[in-house]
């Protein structure tokens, strides 16, 4: 049986100094206010912590397990009000979409990830509980969005944390409001931190078929003929990309599309970005709800991201080059849809185990293709 307690928050709850607002089972909640005046809230269990923007887009700004910051290397000291990702990109993790995704192309006039990145939330509260899986503190939030002669919906963003865990829950459950149906795109944008001599392990080979090399470039990338021929060299022999061993590859940015990623017994899918040490990065989810993965690596001066597995509804082409794929989704009026991501930090010991789960999957979905 679910048993929750609700703590509705408010901004004028939010001060310079840091205070602790909620303890329960390991696990605590502090609130505190950057000096750009954006509200932070402090999720904190026995493992590390949490920094989520709750009336922002409820970003993830910071996460830090076993003393390891996931975060990729950027130039924010400290979020910044802005009304467009890029104007504040330095956060952990963050919510794309939900009415449009990716890169404007041409033909779109959609903000770079749609419009909720930044989004003023509505409300924002915590959630105190035990379910099925135990204890949890969570931080939760609602943004309604309605434009006249447009799209009205309700997005409803989680973040879960659980003691002793350095894994979490981020969700995000949108309602479509309108008696009409409404298009959706959506990605768990998680910006991991680049860690040269890392290994990616998923569960499909480096194929050119599984792992494929995005040739359509948008125009914000700077093209060079060296450039355009490492995307031909990769779009040949992905595998190179396995270990980021090489961190001038990814100036400019590298993108690829892993397709037919196999699942495990209950459904749901892996990938894992190992580190040297022998610890590692995951992220598991359901692929029947995000049937796309997209994995972006950025290495320059200014910032080191290797998000290695973005889970989506969509490819980050811009809306007009999607709905042109079919990968723009209809959400009928008075329907909702939920996606829930489960990501964090593993020690060298729960890597190891993992390591062999996304193998197992690999191996499955090898017998599967020679079917």
């Amino acid at each position: 049986m679910s048993v929750t307690t609700a703590i509705q928050l408010r901004r004028s709850f939010f001060g310079e100094a840091e205070r602790v607002l909620v303890e329960a089972h390991g696990m605590s909640a502090s609130l505190f206010r950057y000096d750009s005046g954006i509200e932070a809230l402090r999720l904190t269990n026995s493992r590390g912590h949490l920094v989520v923007l709750p009336f922002y887009g409820q970003m993830i700004w910071d996460a830090v397990f076993d003393g390891v910051d996931l975060t990729m290397s950027n130039m924010f000291d400290m979020p910044r009000p802005a009304q467009e990702i890029v104007g504040t990109y330095g956060c952990f993790a963050f919510h794309s979409g939900l009415l449009a995704n990716g890169c404007p192309g041409p033909e779109d006039a959609h903000p770079l990830h749609g419009e909720m990145p930044c989004a003023p939330m509505d409300a924002a509260g915590l959630e105190v509980g035990v379910d099925a899986e135990g204890p949890f503190l969570a931080a939760i939030g609602l943004r309604e969005y309605v434009m006249g002669f447009g799209a009205h919906y309700a997005a409803r963003p989680k973040v879960v944390l659980r003691p002793d865990s350095a894994l979490f829950d981020m969700e995000m459950s949108v309602e479509n409001l309108s008696g009409a149906p409404m298009d959706l795109m959506y990605m768990c944008h998680v910006n991991f931190a680049f860690v040269e001599g890392g290994r990616i392990i998923q569960p499909v080979a480096f194929t050119p078929d599984t792992t494929v090399v995005r040739t359509k470039v948008p125009a914000h990338v700077p093209r060079s003929p060296a450039y355009d021929g490492l995307l031909e060299a990769l779009a040949k022999d992905p595998s190179v990309m396995e270990v980021t061993d090489e961190p001038e590859r990814y100036d400019p940015e590298q993108v690829f599309y892993v397709r037919g990623a196999g699942t495990g017994p209950d459904g749901r899918t892996a990938q894992m970005y190992k580190r040297p040490e022998g610890d590692a990065f995951h992220i598991a989810y359901d692929p029947a709800s995000l049937p796309k993965t997209v994995r972006w690596v950025l290495v320059n001066s200014d910032q080191k991201v290797c998000a290695f597995c973005l889970p989506a509804t969509c490819e980050p082409e811009g809306h007009a080059a999607e709905r042109a794929k079919g990968n723009v989704q209809t959400l009928p009026g008075g329907e909702s849809r939920r996606f829930s991501v489960r990501l964090g930090y593993l020690t060298a010991t729960e890597t190891k185990a993992a390591e062999c789960t996304i193998q197992a999957m690999a191996a499955d979905c090898a017998i599967e293709a020679m079917k």
